[in-house]
């Protein structure tokens, strides 16, 4: 069985995570989300809504299934029986970091590979940072979150002013 990692802290999930994982779903058997929890990081939304958020927004893939792990990378590749990360590209500067992200891994796991998927051009700008920016001044988030993520932000902390 073809199995990758698509990893991430998806605080919340994006419409570009989103992307990556139905193009990566098609390409392997399985594709675990997996959610890297860091007890030392308070993130924007509690750990269970992630969960659920990325269920639901993946409901609709149906060799996609979400995960919660602490630990390395490799560790739970190894655990999951999977050879291949899966990572999201927006831009060069993305690059640079997940590069040297990849040799860590290989490193630490020499049977790994990891692939790259390009961002589809009209979804570059989104990321979870610049979401967060946008729920903290109550910016609209429509369309660059999942309608679940959308409901939860405007339950939290009410309409976002129109533009």
């Amino acid at each position: 069985m073809r199995r990758a990692v698509f990893a991430g802290s998806f605080d919340p999930v994006t419409t570009g995570h989103i992307d990556i994982v139905e193009r990566a779903a098609a390409m392997f058997d399985e594709l675990i989300v997996c959610i890297f929890h860091n007890v030392q990081k308070e993130g924007c939304f509690p750990l269970d809504d992630r969960i659920q958020f990325l269920r639901e927004a993946t409901s609709h893939v149906p060799n996609a299934r979400v995960d919660v792990f602490s630990g390395l990378l490799t560790d739970y590749m190894k655990q999951q029986n999977a050879r291949v990360v899966v990572r999201g590209l927006r831009s060069v500067k993305d690059f640079e970091y997940e590069e040297n992200h990849a040799s860590m891994v290989r490193h630490l796991m020499p049977e790994s590979d990891t692939i790259f998927l390009l961002t589809r051009p009209d979804l570059t700008f989104v990321s979870s940072s610049g979401v967060r920016e946008l729920i903290r001044f109550r910016g609209p988030v429509q369309g660059i979150v999942p309608p679940s993520v959308e409901r939860a932000i405007l339950k939290l902390y009410g309409k976002p002013p129109r533009g």
